[in-house]
């Protein structure tokens, strides 16, 4: 047999002199690391020291003989996967089976014959290294399998997300539409045009939530490159696409001047936005105003926020929040359970964090935040002034 390529280590354990040297001689010449020792108890301190690939163990030595060494190796934790070949002058089947039964993989023979050592030895050594690749593709289809059980948990809770968050506009929709198609000469107009309108209000949310939908299943194969941010324009693109909500709820926002540059990617911290602003004006005040700002942290990050002034989160639905696909009571379940599922799944594949903080006390309402890494190139970018829409 070829010799091994990655010089295993052999520890080999005789109280005879003579034997050892013969043994290390034959083994090291055929490319392996060989250690002597000349008894059990050395043998015990050695393999703790630096675990072997395998160990050669004579039986008949003083002190601790080789079958109560073997059992010893065999009860420690690094050791008890070390195979063990017992050398031995005694040739009795009661005491190959001794050997055997206090842990031995083999048994040779004395006087033994150096091909049929080398022999066993490789077969052993090959065993080993299969024994060994086995653990690691074990390890590594248990992980496999954890996050595979992860994955259908999270489409089933997803499943039922998208489920509800669909049902309700388009039981909506088809509710005003039938209401129309069976009483339309009879509807005054007023009325025929407010149905008309939820019809569009509907399709609208449909829209959004697949747009959504979409854009949470291409965050999780999508590879973006990180580049900084001018949030100026992506927050004054995300109050653009949110006029018409803003304007109907009456509400107020208050821009900073300026903004610390973080890196990410623009259109998905565009849709960030997004999500924090629609549920601030959703679940804030009356009419809602909402506060946009950013800090400054530790360790190289820039942290932006939303704050509302609705009737706060209590510490139990802040836990809720950013769980995937769960929501608050159903009172409260608009918006929140999807929504806040695309901006943890977008900021964590940022290798940014998301939270929320709030007193729980009406009207102070509610900081949604994210955080991102601070751009060191750049200054900050100028924004608009205050705005109100």
């Amino acid at each position: 047999m070829n010799p091994p390529t990655d010089m295993a280590d052999i520890l080999v354990v005789d109280d005879t002199s003579a034997n050892l040297r013969l043994l290390a001689q034959l083994l090291t010449e055929h490319g392996y690391k060989v250690r002597a020792v000349l008894s059990g108890e050395r043998a015990l301190i050695a393999a703790q020291a630096a675990v072997p690939d395998l160990i050669l163990l004579d039986v008949r030595m003083p002190g601790l003989d080789g079958y109560e060494t073997c059992r010893r190796l065999k009860s420690a934790e690094r050791t008890r996967e070390t195979p063990v070949l017992f050398i031995s002058a005694l040739y009795d089947v009661e005491d190959k089976l001794k050997a055997f039964a206090s842990g031995g993989v083999d048994y040779i023979t004395k006087p033994f014959q150096p091909q049929e050592v080398l022999a066993r030895v490789e077969t052993q050594l090959a065993l080993r290294h299969l024994q060994r690749e086995l653990k690691h593709a074990n390890a590594e289809l248990a992980v496999q399998v954890g996050q595979l059980q992860d994955h259908v948990q999270e489409l089933d809770a997803f499943a039922h997300t998208v489920a509800h968050d669909l049902k309700n506009p388009l039981l909506q929709i088809t509710g005003y539409a039938e209401t129309l198609l069976e009483f339309y000469h009879e509807i005054p107009s007023d009325e025929l045009l407010r149905g008309l309108a939820g019809i569009v209000r509907g399709g609208h949310k449909l829209g959004n939530i697949i747009e959504e939908l979409l854009l949470l299943a291409g965050v999780r194969k999508t590879e973006v490159e990180h580049e900084p941010l001018d949030m100026s324009t992506i927050v004054a693109e995300a109050l653009q696409r949110l006029a018409d909500m803003f304007q109907q709820q009456g509400a107020r926002v208050q821009v900073p001047e300026s903004w610390p540059v973080a890196v990410g990617h623009a259109p998905w911290i565009e849709q960030v936005w997004i999500n924090y602003l629609s549920n601030g004006c959703k679940y804030g005040g009356q009419p809602p105003v909402l506060e946009l700002g950013a800090d400054i942290l530790p360790k190289g990050q820039v942290r932006f926020w939303v704050q509302d002034n609705g009737r706060g989160l209590t510490p139990a639905e802040q836990a809720r929040l950013f769980v995937p696909f769960t929501r608050l009571e159903q009172a409260r379940a608009q918006g929140y359970g999807l929504g806040l599922s695309v901006v943890r799944r977008i900021i964590e594949k940022l290798d940014g964090q998301v939270g929320v903080e709030s007193a729980g006390i009406p009207g102070q309402g509610s900081k949604f935040y994210f955080a991102l890494s601070a751009c060191h190139s750049e200054g900050a970018l100028s924004a608009t002034e205050e705005s109100l829409v």
